[in-house]
């Protein structure tokens, strides 16, 4: 009876150490919740990958100086869903994209969407759709 009792709670806490990192992996408590930020750039670099997509974009202020933000989207599967390609967005694309930036003031955020030059509209979340 004892054995079983045991491992039964060894069990249970083996099963929420493992979890845990997953749980943790989906936070996006670091983002603002009501806060935007949009911005004008061009992009640095596409990076389509798993788990997180961040699109590097090269922002110039007024006076000249360049600040590089990153934004961060979904997995490639699901920005393949909401019609997103690397070639969409090559480096050298110009675009202006809306985020909720980093709480902590880092030059991040997440990619809420993003229009480009040509007035096309990404808007990564759209994977997540049922049709």
């Amino acid at each position: 009876m004892i054995k079983s009792l045991v491992t039964v709670v060894l069990g249970a806490a083996l099963l929420t150490i493992a979890t845990t990192p997953a749980l943790a992996h989906h936070s996006g408590a670091m983002f603002e919740e009501k806060k935007t930020v949009t911005l004008e750039g061009v992009v640095k670099e596409f990076q389509y990958s798993n788990p997180h997509s961040w699109l590097v974009v090269e922002v110039k202020s007024k006076d000249g100086k360049v600040t590089v933000w990153g934004f961060e989207a979904e997995g490639p599967s699901t920005l393949q869903r909401a019609g997103i390609r690397p070639s969409d967005l090559a480096a050298g694309t110009k675009v202006t994209v809306t985020g909720r930036p980093m709480k902590d003031g880092q030059t991040r955020a997440t990619w809420e969407y993003l229009v480009r030059a040509d007035g096309k509209r990404f808007t990564p979340r759209e994977g997540f759709q049922v049709k």
